[in-house]
């Protein structure tokens, strides 16, 4: 007999119910890929597969595990090598690794606030941001996506330390953040922001924040290397003084394993491949180009590759995505409670490699659904 609480089973039940159960899925590697993150294309690229095999065989003990957390066994000149690295490539004083954004956004915002501060997150936000704020027992107000009027308001009633959270190119509707303004309204009222990268690093060189040479009026900036970078972990680049912070209150930083070798050294060679061949980028604002010329009329489009099409402009969900996996592409349904009830969607990801003909075989599959046509 299953032995499960009657709470959790009436809670797995109704997401049965609404259609929102979630099950682990293996996916095909010969499929068309249009929900991935692996926007520059290396989790495919041989070349930097081989810059990888050449790291290892070069140093096979890089394949070993880091023994223990960085406070005690686990620190080492290898890692503190590579967060050096990283200042440096992104013009800050420091660097702090992180076994992924998850982990990073919650000593971010779990462990530097307290109960007397407020956080202001757009409310598009990831959802490790809120669980962070959870965790510190900070006031946790939200503001309208991009709306600057409305984090105005939320600024001149906020009290405590104030922290602002955004993310500069959003997961789900692939729409930037009015970085410099945003910076602008912070600074005016003395409040602490913080910007997630995850989505933007490798697809705008070094991220947005270092693109516009604003890294000197940001408290903290979150860079993740399991999207583009084709690698995983995370980093919080910011000042000498942040660093110390989260080394002395991060919970997730002082209580996990260490990062492995290999983990931070894969992290260099990822840099040192996007930085040398600045084609993938280039490759990828075609593709960009290709599906926004594509794109029949009326249908929404962004300027970067994460592309949404709204349910409610389908006329059967089901059998588009039964359409779609006869054709063998993949794209990804995004369902509460990732987002709210009434804005669900398919997110589309374009990658440097994705080709116009599949591209013109998507929007074949879905105008035949779309309700709007």
């Amino acid at each position: 007999m299953e032995i499960l609480p009657l709470s959790l089973r009436k809670r797995l039940q109704e997401r049965i119910d609404q259609g929102n159960y979630r099950q682990l899925k293996q996916y095909s590697s010969t499929a068309t890929d249009f929900f991935s993150n692996d926007y520059l294309g290396l989790n495919q690229n041989k070349a930097f597969e081989q810059c990888l095999l050449d790291t290892v065989y070069a140093n096979p003990k890089l394949l070993g595990g880091s023994t223990g957390s960085r406070l005690i066994s686990g620190n080492s000149q290898i890692v503190e090598d590579v967060e050096q690295y990283i200042a440096e490539v992104h013009s800050v004083e420091e660097a702090l690794l992180f076994g992924s954004g998850y982990q990073a956004n919650l000593a971010l915002f779990g462990n530097l606030p307290t109960p007397r501060d407020t956080i202001i997150v757009d409310e598009y936000i990831h959802r490790s941001v809120h669980d962070g704020c959870t965790l510190s027992r900070a006031r946790k107000w939200k503001f309208k996506h991009n709306d600057l009027l409305d984090l105005e308001r939320l600024l001149q009633q906020a009290t405590g330390e104030v922290y602002v959270a955004i993310e500069s190119l959003y997961s789900m509707d692939g729409d930037l953040a009015p970085l410099e303004k945003i910076i602008a309204l912070t600074q005016r009222y003395g409040a602490f922001l913080i910007v997630d990268e995850a989505h933007a690093i490798g697809v705008y060189g070094l991220g947005r924040v270092s693109e516009l040479g604003l890294y000197p009026q940001i408290f903290a900036t979150v860079i993740t290397y399991g999207k583009a970078m084709g690698v995983h972990g995370a980093s919080v680049l910011g000042s000498v003084a942040l660093k110390s912070a989260l080394v002395n209150f991060g919970s997730p930083f002082i209580y996990s394993t260490s990062p492995s070798p290999l983990m931070a050294v894969s992290i260099r060679v990822a840099y040192e491949f996007i930085l040398t061949h600045k084609d993938l980028q280039e490759k990828l604002q075609g593709v960009i180009h290709t599906y926004q010329s594509l794109a029949p009329k009326g249908m929404s489009i962004t300027a970067s590759p994460i592309q949404t099409i709204r349910l409610n402009k389908v006329n059967n969900v089901t059998d588009l995505m039964t359409d779609l996996q006869k054709a063998t592409i993949n794209v990804c349904v995004i369902r509460p409670p990732t987002v709210a009830v009434g804005t669900e969607r398919l997110r589309i990801c374009l990658h440097a490699f994705n080709t116009q003909e599949e591209i013109i075989q998507l929007f074949q599959i879905i105008k035949q659904h779309n309700g709007t046509h």
